[in-house]
């Protein structure tokens, strides 16, 4: 645990926002998960009021755009 510790500690802004964005699109698969879990339910009425649609697009702009950060900071050095 230690070492996971100092890792992130002494990490680049580039790490740091490409682990961020990662994250964020794991995000974005539970939502999509969700979102079909919800369209297959045997009850119509019985759905839910979140919604996973607009969670799973923004997590996915958002991560990605994080996700190029960091591959264009890793790219440039």
């Amino acid at each position: 645990m230690n070492a996971i510790a100092n890792h992130l500690l002494f990490a680049s802004e580039a790490e740091l926002v490409g682990l961020g964005g990662a994250a964020v699109l794991v995000m974005a698969v539970i939502a999509l998960w969700a979102e079909r879990r919800r369209a297959r339910t045997a009850r119509f009425d019985n759905v839910g009021w979140v919604p996973w649609t607009s969670i799973f697009v923004f997590c996915t702009m958002i991560g990605s755009a994080m996700m190029l950060l960091a591959i264009k900071s890793f790219a440039a050095g």
